[in-house]
């Protein structure tokens, strides 16, 4: 008689990204970002409850819709971490230019979110025409070159064209030195995660031997939306319009039910592990060999705080190094000094009082 297969209850609770010079971590209820600062080299962190619109409304649970709200509050939610993260470096503030002022004067205490936004529309405006506008226009002025007739190579070549712009793009920004230190944070995060879901103690050395490259990470999920945009783009005859532009406008409305799908792959392979599983996902680890590299002790050190700051229930007797929390400390420190300073004048002054009184007495 065969015996159920336990499945982890672990698998999947949690998701992260890597910022700048730290992490965030997503569970159900929480969100967490722990760096560390630039100033003192001390791990901070920033906890706030999260909701998602999905426990409101039925109608975004269900599969393919969950996927594509998932990915816009994921949108948001980056961003955001983005902001939070460089507020929590501890940088020095420097004296605001024109420009800055006066954007200030105008949008006042809502400048941050103004930039969120636009940040986002720029974001997005930039993915679109790297992976569908660029593909495209490549792939007509091969045809025009070569005289090919339309069909379904040309389907193949936007989808290899998709691929080599992707790889590139990895490649160019791996070589940036910040970025190279946010791959770092982001091996950091899988293995704390992996830590964590295999049941084991959350210490540096246990997080230390795990692997950097897990199957839910967003650059598998890339590769993902590029292999299900080819197999969409296949059955759909958008390759009979030969003006770029509109098939570009034909394609944009194709992104949601394209993420929509690969979030459910996605999931399905982060809470499953067979054969079948490991070789569709294979080429996004193999991506992952550039977009995560291998942190260092402190890296992790950070990961682990901002995973544990996550999952409050699960971790109850954690305390977070919330932002603030050692001010108090260190200004009863300085009060300490202060006072040791002031007690010890005294004693100087009494003393010199002391010695007069003497000299006069001998005198």
């Amino acid at each position: 008689m065969k015996t159920k297969k336990e499945t982890n209850c672990r698998l999947g609770k949690t998701g992260g990204q890597a910022v700048l010079v730290g992490v965030m971590m997503r569970s159900e209820s929480t969100v967490a970002i722990a760096v560390r600062r630039l100033d003192n080299k001390k791990i901070v962190a920033r906890v706030k409850p999260t909701k998602t619109i999905k426990d409101k409304v039925k109608f975004f649970r269900i599969p393919i819709i969950r996927g594509i709200v998932n990915f816009i509050e994921m949108l948001i939610l980056s961003f955001s971490t983005m902001t939070a993260s460089t507020e929590m470096l501890g940088l020095e503030e420097e004296e605001p230019s024109k420009f800055e002022k006066w954007l200030e004067r105008k949008f006042g205490s809502s400048l941050m979110s103004v930039i969120s936004v636009l940040s986002v529309v720029l974001g997005v405006a930039l993915a679109m025409l790297l992976f569908v506008y660029l593909p495209i226009g490549s792939t007509n002025l091969i045809q025009s070159i070569t005289g090919w007739e339309r069909g379904w190579w040309k389907v193949l070549v936007e989808g290899l064209m998709k691929f080599v712009i992707f790889l590139c793009y990895l490649l160019l920004v791996s070589l940036i030195p910040d970025i190279k230190r946010v791959f770092q944070y982001h091996g950091a995060e899988h293995k704390a995660i992996f830590c964590y879901e295999r049941n084991e103690e959350l210490t540096v050395e246990n997080v230390r031997k795990q692997s950097r490259f897990h199957p839910r990470c967003g650059t598998s999920f890339m590769f993902l939306m590029l292999i299900i945009s080819i197999v969409i783009s296949s059955v759909l005859p958008l390759d009979s319009f030969e003006q770029p532009f509109v098939r570009f406008c034909l394609k944009l409305p194709l992104i949601f039910p394209i993420v929509g799908i690969g979030y459910e792959i996605l999931r399905f392979s982060g809470k499953h592990d067979n054969l079948f599983i490991r070789i569709l996902v294979a080429p996004g680890l193999w991506f992952q060999r550039i977009t995560t590299k291998e942190p260092d002790d402190g890296m992790i050190e950070v990961a682990v705080v901002a995973l544990k700051a996550s999952l409050p229930n699960e971790f109850p007797d954690f305390v977070a190094p919330l932002e603030g929390r050692e001010e108090p400390e260190e200004a009863k420190n300085q009060a300490s000094g202060a006072q040791e300073a002031a007690d010890t004048t005294t004693e100087a002054k009494e003393n010199d009082v002391k010695e007069e009184s003497t000299v006069h007495e001998n005198s």
